[in-house]
């Protein structure tokens, strides 16, 4: 089913990129971590009496009672949606329209593999970077809240919202890679997919800003992520991320067919 020389060559190819936003993301998480200690928690809560609004846009008005919820508003509400949707739209780009924009795709289109063989290489090498940075996020925060707070997360429920986490990239990862299968320029592969996903952030944080605004929640298929539903074992919040995780399946196949039946460029 896969290329596996070319899964490698990819895996290879974007490691250090993978490398980078885990660096990133430690730091994030450490701080994040670090601020839930009472004596940081006073600055912080000034912080927020002072712009509730700007807070709330990025879902960090609400602080939360245990490590888990802390954990779910701070990181879960914004900065582990905002850096992964950078990450893949940048590998999205290198694994499919790049190829086909700059010539090398007719290369590999020449070769005896099909091309429904080489587009499932290109998925599967933009999807295990994507499920290793949710790993290691994961393992960094039950880590360092282990090693600070011990006993204070719910380790079985901070592993549900991880779950739910990446069934929310597999999704904005199809939107991404769907558009980069259409689309024979970076450029508008880029301009189509991001776009789509930065307007569905947009949305949910116009309607997180003010009740004036919430209907726009119904807008944006993020809302399908309850952080904190999940933590606290709602079955809503549960079935919500299942249906990301449909959607974004739907998407990748679609992408993968479009791909398999269009005129590539020479």
């Amino acid at each position: 089913m896969l290329n596996r020389t070319l899964f490698v060559k990819e895996l290879r190819a974007n490691y250090k990129l993978l490398l980078l936003f885990m660096a990133v993301l430690t730091m994030y998480a450490s701080m994040i971590t670090a601020m839930y200690d009472p004596k940081l928690g006073e600055s912080l809560n000034a912080m927020m009496e002072s712009m509730p609004q700007v807070f709330a846009m990025v879902g960090m008005e609400n602080p939360g009672t245990t490590l888990g919820e802390f954990f779910t508003n701070y990181l879960y509400g914004f900065l582990l949606v905002i850096f992964p949707l950078v990450f893949i739209a940048v590998l999205s780009n290198r694994l499919v329209v790049r190829y086909v924009d700059q010539g090398p795709m007719a290369y590999l289109l020449a070769t005896p593999n099909k091309r429904r063989k080489i587009i499932a290489t290109q998925a599967a090498g933009m999807l295990w970077p994507v499920l290793a940075l949710v790993v290691y996020v994961t393992a960094v925060c039950v880590a360092l809240g282990g090693a600070l707070f011990p006993g204070e997360l719910d380790v079985g429920g901070f592993l549900l919202v991880n779950v739910g986490l990446f069934g929310l990239l597999l999704f904005l990862s199809g939107v991404c890679f769907s558009a980069s299968c259409i689309f024979n320029r970076s450029q508008m592969a880029t301009g189509v997919g991001v776009g789509l996903c930065i307007l569905f952030v947009l949305l949910q944080m116009i309607a997180q800003a003010g009740d004036k605004f919430e209907g726009l929640k119904y807008a944006t298929p993020l809302t399908l992520f309850d952080a904190g539903g999940i933590l606290a074992g709602e079955s809503a919040a549960i079935g919500s991320f299942v249906v990301l995780y449909g959607m974004g399946i739907v998407l990748f196949g679609v992408g993968m067919a479009v791909f398999c039946k269009r005129d590539i460029p020479v």
